[in-house]
């Protein structure tokens, strides 16, 4: 898995700015599970990052091979596949 454009901030960070960052690592984490997973086809990956100007998250399904992307998914419907995978469980 990539992950781009995201680093630590150097101020003191507010409620809000914790709560996104513990969502975007819940995100992260599902992503890392979704990759680890077979629920994705073996020449796709997802590809978590974060968008310049508003610091919201973007998740990508990308070609391993041509890093062509296939989709660019919200992330509510990651989470909700990670929660999936753990239901099922990775041999579906």
């Amino acid at each position: 898995m990539r992950i781009y454009g995201v680093s630590e901030p150097s101020f003191s960070p507010s409620s809000d700015a914790v709560a996104i960052q513990a969502e975007n690592r819940k995100i992260i984490r599902a992503v890392h599970a979704v990759n680890a997973s077979q629920g994705l086809p073996t020449s796709h990956e997802l590809v978590f990052s974060l968008d310049r100007q508003s610091r919201r998250p973007i998740i990508k399904v990308v070609d391993r091979l041509t890093n062509e992307v296939v989709q660019q998914i919200p992330n509510e419907q990651i989470l909700r596949m990670a929660e999936d995978l753990k239901i099922v469980g990775p041999d579906r």
